[in-house]
C-alpha cells in the first residue's frame, strides 16, 4: 500500500475545509427590549426589512414599522399581554401580505385574511403583499364605465366611474354606511344572465370595517346575506375591540384583494367604513412609537397614509386587463365641519365627495344627499346617454329651487315663473327620495328622472309622488316591458323610445291626477 504523505493529507484537508463555510447566525433573532399597547421594541434584528413580519413567542405576529440605529419598533397583531420583556424575536423573511382568491368571497375575516365566521379556514394557494406600489399613468386607462349604485340621486348627479375614488362624508348617524351598503346590494344585478347579455360584466365587492362594534359589523354581513350579496363580497373586520394595528393595515388588505380582481380583468369596489378610525389608530401607534407628533397629535405622515391607500385604485389600461378597482372611502365629520384636518385630506385625494347632511336626514330626506357641495370629478363620462340627457337639468334645477326656496320663506309676492319652479323643485326633491337596500335598476331611473324633469309630476300633489313613481314603474314592468329592456339595451332614449314613454306618461298621469282628484 502506497504511503500518504504529509502535504497530501493537508491538501486534502485544505480543500475540504474551503467548501466549509458556516458563518454564525446572528441576524435573524432579536430579543424584546420593551412591549405594550402593541407595541414592541426589539433589539437584534438589524436585518429587518420595512413592513416584514416578524414572530414573538405564543404565535403572535408583528410588523416591523421603525427602523432604528439600535433597534426594531414593531407594531403587534395579537394579544401583547403574553409577550414580555427578554422574549426571543424572529425574522420571517416576508413582508406582510394576505391571502387573495375567489376563496375569500362570502367571508368574514381579519387584516391578515384569518377568519373569524367560524366556518373553518380559508384554502387559497396566493399571497400579496398587503402595501404595494401604486400603478403609474400608462398603466392606466380614462375613467368611462358606470358603476351604478342603484340610488337615483347619486347615480343621476353624482355619477360613479369603475376606477374612481369617491368619498362619502357626512356626521355619524346620516347614512354614510347605508349608501355604501345599497351600492354594493346593486351589484348583484351586474352577476345575472340578463347582465351579461346586455354586455354588463359583473362587479366584485370588499366592506372593509375599520374600529366599528362587532355588533356593527354583524347586522352588515346579516343583510349582505339576506340581499344574497354575500355571493360576491368579501367582509374584512377590524372592530373597536381589535387592536390598533389591526385597523391600520385593515384598510391596505381590502385595496390587496381588490386588486387581485383588477389584476386579473375584472372589477371591484372597495368600501373602506371608515378611514377616520383608520387614522385614528395609526396616530396611536404612531405616538406609542415615539414618532414626533404634528397638527392634532396626528404624525406628520398621516397624508401619506390615505394618499398611498387610494392611489391604488384605478382603471387599467386594454394590455393589463382593462380591470378596475373602485374606492368609497368613507370618513365622520364632526358637527358638519369638512374643513377639518383628516377630511380635507381625503377630499383633496379623491375624485369627488357625496355629502350627507343631517339636517336633511332629520327632515326625512334620505339619502340626506346635500347636491349643492357633492362633486364628482370623473361627470358624465361615467353615465350612459339615456341618463345624461334626463339628468342633465335635474341638478340646475334643485340648485336653483334651493335659493328660491330660501328666498320665499320672507314670504314676499312671487311670479308665476317662479312659483312653477318652487312647484317642480319640491316634487323633484320628493322624487330623489328612496328606501334603504332598495337599490333600482338604471333603466327605471331613467324612466322615474324623465317624468320628473319633464314636468309630469307638476300637477301631482307632493304627497302622491312616490305612489306615482311606483305605479308608473309596475305599469312599464307588466304592460310595456319593452321601453325598459329598450333603455337598458341601447342605453339611450332613441326617439322612438322617448315618443312611446311620452304616450304611456301623458295616458298614466292623465288616469292618476283622476284618481287623486277621487
Amino acid at each position: 500500500m502506497a504511503e500518504v504523505r504529509p502535504e497530501e493529507v493537508s491538501a486534502i484537508l485544505r480543500k475540504q475545509l474551503a467548501g466549509f463555510e458556516k458563518e454564525t447566525d446572528i441576524y435573524d433573532v432579536g430579543t424584546v427590549l420593551q412591549v405594550g399597547d402593541g407595541v414592541a421594541r426589539v433589539y437584534g434584528l438589524t436585518k429587518a426589512l420595512m413592513s416584514e413580519l416578524v414572530e414573538f413567542p405564543h404565535g403572535v405576529f408583528g410588523m416591523v414599522l421603525n427602523l432604528e440605529e439600535d433597534n426594531v419598533g414593531c407594531i403587534l397583531f395579537g394579544e401583547s399581554s403574553e409577550i414580555k420583556e427578554g422574549d426571543t424575536v424572529k425574522r420571517t423573511g416576508r413582508v406582510a401580505s394576505m391571502p387573495v382568491g375567489e376563496q375569500m368571497l362570502g367571508r368574514v375575516f381579519n387584516a391578515l385574511g384569518q377568519p373569524t365566521d367560524g366556518r373553518g379556514p380559508i384554502h387559497t394557494d396566493k399571497f400579496l403583499p398587503i402595501e404595494r406600489k401604486a400603478l403609474g399613468v400608462m398603466q392606466r386607462s380614462k375613467v368611462n364605465q358606470p358603476l351604478q349604485t342603484g340610488i337615483k340621486a347619486v347615480d343621476g348627479m353624482i355619477p360613479i366611474g369603475c376606477g374612481q375614488r369617491e368619498l362619502i362624508i357626512g356626521d355619524r348617524q346620516t347614512g354614510k354606511t347605508a349608501v355604501a351598503l345599497d351600492a354594493i346590494i346593486n351589484q348583484r344585478f351586474t352577476h345575472t344572465p340578463e347582465a351579461k347579455a346586455l354586455g354588463i360584466e359583473p362587479v366584485y365587492c370588499i366592506y372593509v370595517a375599520i374600529g366599528q362594534k362587532s355588533s356593527t359589523v354583524a347586522q352588515v354581513v346579516d343583510k349582505l346575506q339576506q340581499e344574497g350579496a354575500m355571493a360576491y363580497t368579501a367582509v374584512i373586520a377590524a372592530t373597536a375591540s381589535d387592536p390598533a394595528p389591526m385597523q391600520y393595515i385593515a384598510p391596505y388588505s381590502g385595496a390587496t384583494l381588490g386588486e387581485h380582481f383588477r389584476d386579473s380583468g375584472r372589477h371591484a369596489l372597495v368600501v373602506y367604513d371608515d378611514l377616520t378610525k383608520q387614522a385614528q389608530a395609526y396616530r396611536q401607534v404612531s405616538l406609542l412609537l415615539r414618532r414626533p407628533p404634528g397638527r392634532e397629535a396626528y404624525p406628520g405622515d398621516v397624508f401619506y397614509l390615505h394618499s398611498r391607500l387610494l392611489e391604488r385604485s384605478s382603471k387599467l389600461n386594454a394590455d393589463l386587463g382593462g380591470g378596475s378597482l373602485t374606492a368609497f372611502p368613507i370618513i365622520e365629520t364632526q358637527a358638519g365641519d369638512v374643513s377639518a384636518y383628516i377630511p380635507t385630506n381625503v377630499i383633496s385625494i379623491t375624485d369627488g365627495q357625496i355629502y350627507l347632511e343631517p339636517g336633511m336626514f332629520n327632515a326625512g330626506i334620505r339619502p340626506a344627499i346635500n347636491v349643492g357641495i357633492s362633486v364628482s370629478r370623473v361627470g358624465g363620462t361615467a353615465q350612459i346617454k339615456a341618463m345624461r340627457k334626463v339628468a342633465g337639468r335635474l341638478r340646475l334645477e334643485l340648485a336653483q329651487y334651493a335659493e328660491l326656496e330660501a328666498f320665499a320663506k320672507f314670504g314676499s309676492d312671487l311670479d308665476k315663473a317662479t312659483l312653477q319652479q318652487l312647484r317642480r323643485g319640491a316634487r323633484l326633491v320628493e322624487l330623489l327620495k328612496q328606501g334603504q337596500y332598495v337599490p333600482m335598476t338604471v333603466e327605471k331611473q331613467v324612466v322615474s328622472l324623465f317624468a320628473g324633469t319633464n314636468g309630469y309630476l307638476d300637477e301631482i300633489p307632493v304627497s302622491e309622488v312616490q305612489r306615482f313613481e311606483r305605479e308608473l314603474l309596475e305599469l312599464l314592468e307588466l304592460k310595456h316591458p319593452e321601453v325598459l329592456t329598450g333603455i337598458a339595451s341601447k342605453k339611450d332614449l332613441t326617439d322612438e323610445i322617448t315618443a312611446s314613454l311620452k304616450k304611456i306618461l301623458g295616458d298614466f298621469t292623465a288616469s292618476f291626477k283622476a284618481s287623486v282628484k277621487a
